[in-house]
């Protein structure tokens, strides 16, 4: 398979213009077929006219060895077609359901919604599921994860892999993490994946964020359409890959807060309307307090509905799952408590028991006390009654005496 996918194996195709190709960047027939006419053509110098006679020649290559669909073909043979499409489980009910039943491949899917909301988690809970066996929803294939933002983290790996009774070391040996520093080099990385997913059977193309680094370069609106061309290309480039080499792609995609908007939600996904046409499937992440809603938004089949997960040690999970496993620890929390108290009430009660003790013969004096003080008073009166009557009678023997 691979020797028939030589560029050399074109008619018409020598060795000079192989070299050309190969220069350029594309190094077999699919990457003729992904990259287009136009693109080679710029690219390598030829003119366009040549151009176009070499990607019909590798398009009519790919159809003969059954790798791409005829040019006309019956409904009937794409229904049997799309039953024989690979689905990559998410490992949630809620989350399947709403994919009926993963993530696609030959498609693009889009997840876009607002810092915390888990499109990150999505990421990486789906590059380990990519990698388990077909019984268990899985294409036993490896990852190809674009990082734009800094935010592949293998310890996160290790967690949902452990979680999944998966084996750690072998799941972070099939994630080639491609960390991208600028658009432009966003833009090489995926025109030069072609040989990296053919020799490492790359199942999954992960592009966290999509927009990021285009939103971050091209700024104000004299570069609106600068970036919404390259932009363009990478997205058509990011789906004509998944298309071509029988991978799933999925591209996370940052808000924004629209300001005429004064009743309803305000997000606004990033890329406008190129992103909305080309992306195949498109999922809303929003925040509801610890759990997350996912709505399908856009999709040619799916019908536009809203599912509830949440995060954890596996990445997303059902609410179910989150709420057993607070149940649980509440459950822990208060058998310790109850254990605590009892050990400490044996004191308590003792103390309870002393002190109205004390309290007791502490109110016997207070008692006395203030019975004293009335007996104190009358006797106190009736000295200074006989005092009075004394002094009076001398006052008037005072002038007796005169």
């Amino acid at each position: 398979m691979v020797e028939d996918l030589r560029l050399d194996s074109l008619e018409g195709v020598g060795p000079v213009t192989t070299r050309k190709l190969s220069d350029a960047g594309i190094h077999n027939v699919m990457d003729l077929i992904v990259r287009g006419p136009v693109e080679i053509a710029e690219i390598t110098g030829m003119e366009k006219d040549t151009a176009d006679k070499i990607v019909n020649k590798a398009r009519q290559h790919l159809v003969e060895g059954g790798l791409i669909a005829k040019d006309f073909v019956s409904a009937s043979e794409i229904y049997k077609h799309r039953q024989s499409i690979g689905k990559i489980t998410t490992g949630t009910n809620c989350l399947d359901t709403l994919f009926d039943g993963g993530i696609e491949t030959q498609a693009l899917t889009e997840v876009y919604g607002e810092f915390g909301c888990g499109k990150t988690q999505f990421a990486h809970t789906m590059s380990v599921m990519v990698q388990k066996s077909k019984e268990e929803g899985g294409l036993e294939g490896s990852v190809l994860y674009i990082d734009t933002e800094n935010t592949f983290r293998p310890e996160r790996i290790v967690s949902i892999a452990q979680a999944h009774e998966m084996d750690p070391e072998k799941v972070l040996d099939n994630i080639i993490v491609a960390r991208a520093y600028n658009s432009a080099h966003q833009v090489l990385i995926l025109e030069e994946a072609g040989p990296i997913i053919e020799e490492h059977n790359v199942k999954l193309i992960v592009a966290d964020s999509a927009v990021g680094l285009f939103r971050s370069e091209y700024l104000g609106r004299g570069t609106l359409s600068t970036r919404q061309q390259k932009l363009n290309h990478f997205v058509h480039l990011l789906s004509r890959i998944a298309e071509t080499y029988n991978c799933a792609a999925i591209a996370t995609n940052q808000v924004m807060a629209s300001p005429d908007v004064f009743f309803g939600d305000p997000t606004r996904p990033i890329g406008g309307n190129v992103v909305a046409h080309t992306s195949t499937y498109r999922i809303y992440f929003k925040k509801s307090g610890k759990k997350r809603i996912a709505r399908m938004v856009d999709s040619p089949h799916h019908p536009e509905e809203e599912v509830i997960f949440a995060l954890g040690e596996a990445g997303v999970i059902d609410p179910e799952d989150a709420e057993k496993k607070t149940k649980k620890t509440t459950k822990k929390a208060t058998t310790k408590k109850t254990k605590e108290e009892a050990t400490v009430e044996t004191p308590e009660v003792e103390a309870t028991v002393e002190t109205p003790e004390v309290e007791a013969t502490v109110e016997t004096p207070e008692v006395e006390a203030t019975v004293e003080t009335p007996e104190d008073a009358p006797a106190k009166s009736a000295k200074e009654k006989s005092v009075e009557s004394t002094s009076a009678e001398s006052d008037d023997s005072e002038p007796i005496e005169e």
